[in-house]
């Protein structure tokens, strides 16, 4: 019973945020919400432990689709980071700040980037491309992130300065006209660098907040020395190219681990 410990404990951890947040707000929906990404997540850690191969897609195209078409399209919430702009701006916490301050900015402690390998919804497209392993070197580009993340910064910004009216349905235009950037860039990349996850590496802003709390991240990829063969095969297989068998947080690539668990799946001495 040991082995279905991690799913219990994320499933707690979510329960915690919604119950709190549903009584501090007076709001329902924080119950719903986060009880549904909970229950999701934990299903998929649940479906791992239990091997089966999918177990992280299923949770992606729950949690993914639920916050892109759902909280996105039909609820005209912008979950990018333009929408976490736009709340801390207007000093509401709300939608935007919540799930930044949860998933992407304090929740990293906990979880490290495990929203990247579980529910991004930009993620979860790119992921279905054919180039699910890196074939070449990572790229030395990923200070493109950071002009990204200022740009973003400066958009909304702008709008708040120049007293633009009708701030709320720009906010729904950029986030459905930043999905359709984020998707094409990430595809053409995918395809141009053959690796799923250029995107994730190279351009998205959401990792300037990830990577330095994710450094801390309690939950993390550990190598038993004792087993190790030094065979390679979790490097291999690794999307992110992480150097899975130092147990070091000053590992190469350590922050951009999304704990997709992929590594642990190759190894054949479950070593991980």
């Amino acid at each position: 019973m040991k082995k279905y410990l991690l799913p219990v404990v994320m499933l707690l951890i979510f329960e915690t945020v919604a119950v709190t947040l549903w009584l501090s707000k007076d709001n329902l929906f924080y119950l719903f919400n986060f009880s549904y990404i909970g229950i999701s997540i934990s299903l998929g850690l649940f479906l791992f432990v239990r091997k089966y191969p999918y177990a992280r897609r299923i949770v992606q195209l729950l949690v993914g689709t639920y916050m892109l078409v759902y909280l996105g399209l039909i609820c005209n919430e912008n979950m990018q980071i333009e929408g976490f702009w736009y709340y801390l701006f207007t000093g509401v916490f709300e939608a935007a700040t919540i799930h930044y301050a949860v998933a992407k900015i304090f929740g990293p402690l906990i979880f490290g980037r495990g929203w990247c390998g579980f529910a991004c919804w930009t993620a979860m497209v790119l992921d279905f491309l054919p180039y699910k392993t890196p074939v070449e070197p990572r790229k030395r580009i990923g200070w493109i992130r950071y002009i990204t993340f200022a740009c973003s910064l400066v958009f909304v910004a702008a709008l708040f300065l120049c007293h633009v009216g009708n701030i709320e349905k720009i906010m729904f235009r950029a986030f459905v006209i930043g999905n359709l950037l984020y998707y094409a860039v990430g595809i053409v990349l995918a395809f141009l660098f053959k690796d799923n996850r250029a995107f994730c590496k190279y351009i998205c802003p959401v990792t300037v907040f990830l990577k330095p709390m994710s450094y801390f991240s309690l939950a993390r990829i550990k190598c038993d020395k004792s087993k190790c063969i030094s065979c390679g095969k979790c490097e291999r297989v690794c999307p992110m190219n992480v150097k899975i068998t130092d147990n070091s947080r000053k590992r190469e690539n350590g922050t951009e681990c999304i704990l997709c668990m992929e590594c642990k799946r190759a190894c054949p001495k479950d070593a991980l």
